[in-house]
């Protein structure tokens, strides 16, 4: 490829791993002829020569939670103009998925690692201690990071939006929720704690399943709710799937929203706003996560790791129709 570009393999292998290193002329003369002859770098052998790739392992969930398409977008923006790739990886909700798509990453000798949460088994764990890249765990704030972190406090989340229920003067609120992840019962943890301290809580008032979250199971578990407390009168969702089933779910019942019943989402997706009555919702900074990792990453791989080590990107409670109750 140098050869025919014109330049020296050296000049030609610095295009490829910084553009901006080389000048606009040059950098279009070797495009030509990376295009021309259709040339693939070998990740694998300029790893194992420079001790390292320009590649960004990336774990998530899932790539259909539309949580972490924000994520996405946030870590793709950001590394569009650098010398850095992301390259993908899903676990579906898998401690052994993970541990296996962290060796494989791990033993590609990435620049950095951006993984999901703090509650990785303990092989997951000793991996990523052991990497001696950069690591941004994101989503959580863990007490004791493995080397940074991006997120917010989702037990506080779900108490300040309980409390605003309560407020509302909703007494009957009922915790309905999906897939029951870690980030799932923290929220379940916030809830309760605010039903406690105001004399209301009752265990019988959660209904959960392992099942996907979807709109469709939304209205279902609220069917279930409201055959255990016929006279029940809100619920705080664990996520906007959830609380736009049950929103539906009480139109095809003719229950009044907000005035009967209230209904609190949580991640305050587009929707929320466009609904009739409008979801109240808690919001969340999904894309600005995804930003931040990135950028702190880069940052470590600079040799210039950020100061704030774990960053609490904090949440928001919208306020809408679905809880305006007034009196």
């Amino acid at each position: 490829m140098a050869r025919v570009a014109d330049v020296s393999a050296i000049t030609a292998s610095r295009a490829l791993r910084n553009p901006a290193s080389v000048s606009p002329v040059l950098r279009e003369r070797i495009n030509r002829a990376v295009a021309k002859i259709g040339y693939v770098p070998n990740t694998a052998a300029r790893a194992l020569a420079s001790a390292g790739t320009n590649v960004i392992g990336v774990i998530i969930p899932s790539v259909t939670n539309s949580v972490f398409t924000d994520v996405l977008r946030g870590i793709y923006d950001t590394i569009e103009d650098t010398p850095f790739q992301a390259q993908l990886g899903t676990t579906n909700y898998s401690s052994i998925k993970e541990e296996e798509l962290l060796r494989l990453f791990i033993g590609q000798r990435p620049a950095a690692l951006l993984v999901t949460g703090f509650d990785q088994s303990k092989e997951a764990h000793r991996l990523l201690k052991a990497n001696e890249c950069p690591v941004v765990q994101i989503m959580d704030l863990p007490p004791d990071p493995v080397d940074m972190a991006v997120g917010f406090d989702h037990r506080e989340a779900a108490e300040v939006a309980t409390r605003a229920l309560i407020a509302r003067s909703y007494k009957r609120i009922g915790f309905l929720a999906a897939q029951m992840d870690v980030r799932t019962r923290q929220r379940l943890e916030g809830y309760s704690r605010a039903m406690q301290e105001a004399g209301l809580f009752d265990e019988r008032m959660i209904v959960t399943t392992h099942k996907t979250s979807n709109v469709l199971l939304g209205g279902q578990l609220l069917s279930e709710f409201i055959a255990r407390f016929p006279d029940a009168d809100a619920i705080q969702a664990n996520n906007d799937d959830i609380a736009l089933g049950a929103l539906f779910e009480c139109q095809r019942r003719r229950i009044r929203v907000p005035e009967d019943f209230g209904i609190s989402g949580f991640n305050d997706f587009d929707i929320a706003s466009t609904v009739h009555p409008t979801l109240t919702s808690v919001k969340t900074y999904r894309y600005e996560m995804g930003r931040k990792a990135i950028e702190m990453l880069i940052a470590s791989i600079s040799g210039e790791p950020p100061a704030e080590r774990s960053v609490n990107l904090g949440f928001e409670l919208i306020e809408r129709e679905s809880t305006a109750r007034t009196g």
